[in-house]
């Protein structure tokens, strides 16, 4: 990874969509910029057309304490980019180190540390995904199945909404969802939470609605059309944070699990190597 500053631009495009249009402005200014300049309130409000009030208002809902400390951090971690001729290859793996880096601001160590305890808490795991977001469903039971744990991935939507009668507070459901606004897994989720189960949303779309029936909110980076995979994988970002889930469960009782791995993968004559001791 070339660059491991905790960047404030993934912050601010996983937010966007609760920004109103003036806010949308200004964040897609910081966004795409790629060079410095003057970031002072009075030089941005007279380029944007909006007032400081406005500059201020944007940067306490990202979370910080007013303009000047927004500024701060953003120029702390700005880095002038190259602009990119070169070929199509240069252009797919520079997105995919771009889409690394902001996985590492997004990731919280310690929420999903938390969540990879949570699964063997629970008699009934589920994991939700439609589209691309079913095949990391898919991806996400075929890994953890191998280290013993019973989950099942629903990525039909007939099927989704049967299960809804399979769920207690016994349950624990994981949706996935890129955009975060697919219908099916949001009513799936909340239909699990009104069942009194664990409910956890993997997205890019960090919008203050999810908290009503997701206890947890773990937010995957974004690029420009990731949800409908016009350059790069829409399942990338997500089978990050899958990758970091397993890494911990495994790494929880590591002998015992790896013991279990052997097992299952006895057949192919594979071997784990530990990776963790």
């Amino acid at each position: 990874m070339q660059s491991q500053d905790k960047s404030i631009i993934p912050l601010m495009e996983t937010l966007y969509s609760n920004f109103t249009n003036t806010e949308a402005t200004i964040a897609d200014f910081f966004i795409h910029n790629n060079k410095k300049q003057d970031f002072s309130a009075e030089s941005v409000s007279s380029k944007l057309f909006v007032s400081k009030a406005s500059l201020s208002r944007f940067a306490q809902k990202c979370g910080f304490k007013g303009y000047r400390e927004f500024v701060y951090r953003y120029e702390q971690t700005f880095n002038e980019e190259i602009q990119n001729v070169g070929k199509l290859k240069k252009n797919v793996l520079s997105t995919y180190q771009k889409l690394l880096d902001k996985s590492y601001t997004l990731t919280d160590e310690a929420q999903l540390k938390r969540i990879s305890e949570m699964p063997l808490k629970y008699k009934k795991v589920y994991v939700y995904g439609i589209g691309s977001s079913g095949i990391v469903a898919m991806e996400f039971k075929i890994r953890f199945m191998r280290l013993g744990l019973n989950v099942e991935s629903v990525v039909d939507a007939h099927i989704m909404q049967m299960n809804s009668v399979l769920i207690d507070e016994d349950t624990l459901v994981i949706g996935f969802t890129v955009s975060g606004k697919t219908k099916i897994v949001l009513n799936s989720l909340k239909e699990a939470k009104l069942r009194k189960a664990k409910t956890i949303i993997i997205t890019s779309n960090n919008d203050f609605s999810l908290h009503d029936f997701c206890n947890e909110i773990v937010l995957i980076a974004v690029t420009k059309n990731l949800a409908i995979g016009n350059v790069i994988s829409p399942q990338f970002p997500m089978l990050v944070v899958v990758d970091i889930l397993y890494s911990h469960f495994l790494n929880s009782n590591y002998n015992e699990k790896a013991s279990f791995l052997n097992d299952t993968l006895s057949n192919i004559e594979f071997e784990l190597e530990s990776e963790f001791e």
